[in-house]
This record gives C-alpha cells, sequence and structure tokens, in this order.
C-alpha cells in the first residue's frame, strides 16, 4: 500500500510554469508505476502524463505534450511533473495516482492509489 500526497500548485499567469510533486510513502514506489491527472470544473478527470516504474518510459496527453515534463526520483519516493508554457485552459485540480505495475498506464481505473489533489489556476 502507498499514500501520495500531491504539492506544488498554485496561480501563474499564462505563460508561466510551474513544478507539481507527488511525494509517496508506505511501500516501495519504485514498484509503482504513476500517473498524473487532472479534473477541470464541471469537466471529467482526464489524464495527463505517465512514468514508468524505472523512469525510463513516459507518455503524455496530446494537449500538453512538448510544454509538461513527468520525471522521478526514486530515491526520494517522488514524482515531479514540470508544467511550462501553462495556459488557462490548464486551470484544474491535479492528482496523481499509482499502482504497482511494470507497465505505463493511462488509464485511471488502472490506478489503485490517488492522492487528494493540488489546484493549478492559470490566469489569462
Amino acid at each position: 500500500q502507498v499514500q501520495l500526497v500531491e504539492s506544488g500548485g498554485g496561480l501563474v499567469q499564462a505563460g508561466g510554469s510551474l513544478r507539481v510533486s507527488c511525494a509517496a510513502s508506505g511501500s516501495t514506489f519504485s514498484r509503482y508505476a504513476v500517473g498524473w491527472f487532472r479534473q477541470a470544473p464541471g469537466k471529467e478527470r482526464e489524464f495527463v502524463a505517465a512514468v514508468s516504474w524505472s523512469g525510463i518510459s513516459t507518455l503524455y496527453a496530446d494537449t500538453v505534450k512538448g510544454r509538461f515534463t513527468i520525471s522521478r526520483d526514486n530515491g526520494k519516493n517522488t514524482v515531479y511533473m514540470q508544467m511550462n508554457s501553462l495556459k488557462p485552459e490548464d486551470t484544474a485540480v491535479y492528482y496523481c495516482a499509482a499502482e504497482q505495475s511494470w507497465t505505463i498506464r493511462t488509464i485511471q481505473d488502472s490506478y489503485k492509489y490517488w492522492g487528494q489533489g493540488t489546484q493549478v489556476t492559470v490566469s489569462s
């Protein structure tokens, strides 16, 4: 079992950058694939990015490809997502999720463990 805590959200102007973090505790984090998802007001939660247990493989939603970068430091039990060139449409609550898996995952139903989320607001 693993517990996840997101941090790093906030308010930023369009074109700016933020780095959100997902800190894990309670299990061997290096065995877990991790994903970031987001939910905007009035919309369903959607996939943003994912990283494999080793950090070698990554996947991104088309809407963030080239702007967001996911990475992980297994020694610190933390996954990061650097978000650059932010747009107002990136405004959402960002959640990290983890699942014990050797393969990368993009489907939210395949993740068992979720954090509480961190708010990212991008002003125009």
